[in-house]
């Protein structure tokens, strides 16, 4: 579990599955990575990215960046993480997300995902959700995503 923050870990063991009527509007959670060069290189051979601004440090010191920088979407699927293990959990299906980057992730930052509940569509089940990643202080990536999630009285 390299990267994962002692909070994080914890979390794998028993996820916990919220139904639809448990959710309410200000609920959040989060989640936190310490971002490694071996997530990096991992995200870019399952997704077959290999643009050298993340993978070769020569080539990213004569870039805007100076240093790697992590993929945009490794921070968008930290995200996907949260979701899918800590609220709403397990069974609940991505739908949307709107996605801005707006700052570099690098090897070493310690990322923190968060999201909390916008709003509610009890007629089909969805929950929009305000994400944010961030390092420190700065927000690095910022949207909205749309889950639908399973309810306790519909079938």
């Amino acid at each position: 579990m390299a990267g994962l923050s002692q909070s994080s870990a914890h979390m794998m063991s028993s996820p916990r599955t919220y139904a639809f009527e448990e959710l309410a509007v200000g609920q959040s959670a989060s989640r936190e990575r310490i971002i490694t060069a071996a997530d990096i290189e991992a995200f870019a051979d399952v997704c077959r990215d290999h643009n050298p601004v993340h993978m070769d440090a020569a080539y990213a010191a004569t870039t805007i960046f100076k240093e790697r920088v992590a993929h945009g979407m490794l921070s968008a699927g930290i995200m996907s993480g949260l979701f899918g293990e800590d609220l709403p959990g397990p069974g609940a299906i991505y739908v949307a997300q709107s996605l801005k980057f707006k700052a570099p992730v690098r090897i070493g930052d310690r990322l923190v995902a968060r999201c909390e509940v916008l709003s509610k569509n009890p007629a089909k089940n969805l929950v929009v959700f305000k994400t944010e990643c961030r390092v420190g202080d700065k927000v690095v990536v910022e949207g909205e995503a749309t889950l639908l999630v399973a309810s306790k009285t519909k079938a």
